[in-house]
């Protein structure tokens, strides 16, 4: 079997198994499978397929036909610009999160707190764009943690990145933060039932949803930040779609100033933004 036979097959297997984009999947999945830069796959296409690629793409395959995450599959996501490790104990970064990444970078910070690092792609990119910074990510999840220690050193930045375990500001006594940012859990609970397969079922619950109305760690955010961060820093936070009035008004009620909502690149409000 050559890579073209198989790129066919492997597309018609996921698109009977009712997956959106199934070429483009497959196409990911064989380059994984087979080593082979996605950029080269077309050199590639006559090639025969080696019996041990042959092996590592049906699982592939299979794994995706379940609805298990590409990323999840080749264990990486690229996310501004660099690869990322990512495992089912940490939530896929999404190109929505890059709007609160581009937003944090317009003002120079030199100390970043990153409440629920997950993988640690907010603090990560946030660093490596800022040479001088250095910051604290905190995560709930020991795996999470792990996850983004890996990406840390990956990327050359452990020296500059503390990962600690900490309900959100419960483990961090510093005071002088001037950026805060988070992707907190904001999914609210009758909401969870409605996600696609791939988010619901194979994404850490714990980094989806609070339960309830999905503010809860925005409330608990809003309370504290102002405690950590120096007078005039800045707290920056992404939210979904319908929540970026009852956020900033939240913000607005702890007293922080200067709130404003961002959105994303299809309008939707996306990241809300205030100033101790």
């Amino acid at each position: 079997m050559t890579l073209a036979e198989a790129l066919r097959a492997g597309a018609a297997r996921l698109a009977a198994a009712g997956i959106e984009g199934a070429a483009g999947d497959a196409r990911v999945l064989l380059c994984h499978a087979s080593g082979i830069a996605p950029g080269r796959l077309t050199l590639h296409l006559p090639d025969a397929l080696t019996p041990e690629a042959e092996g590592r793409f049906a699982d592939a395959l299979a794994a995706r036909a379940a609805r298990q995450p590409v990323a999840q599959i080749t264990g990486q996501r690229l996310f501004w610009g660099r690869a990322f490790r990512v495992t089912p104990d940490v939530l896929d970064p999404r190109p929505e999160t890059e709007i609160l990444v581009a937003a944090a970078l317009e003002v120079p910070f030199e100390r970043v707190l990153d409440l629920g690092t997950g993988s640690g792609a907010i603090l990560l990119s946030l660093l490596a764009d800022r040479p001088m910074a250095r910051g604290i990510g905190v995560d709930l999840s020991p795996a999470a943690l792990a996850v983004a220690r890996a990406n840390a050193t990956a990327l050359g930045l452990e020296a500059r990145a503390e990962l600690r375990q900490s309900d959100w500001f419960a483990g961090v006594a510093e005071t002088e933060f001037d950026l805060i940012v988070s992707n907190p859990p904001y999914i609210a609970d009758d909401e969870m039932a409605g996600l696609a397969p791939e988010v619901r079922d194979w994404e850490p619950r714990l980094a989806l949803t609070p339960g309830g109305d999905g503010l809860d760690a925005y409330r608990h955010i809003a309370a504290r930040a102002a405690g950590h961060l120096v007078p005039g820093g800045r707290l920056m936070v992404e939210i979904g779609p319908t929540q970026g009035l009852a956020v900033a008004g939240l913000f607005q009620a702890a007293g922080l100033r200067d709130v404003q909502v961002r959105p994303d690149l299809d309008g939707r409000d996306r990241v809300v933004i205030a100033r101790a």
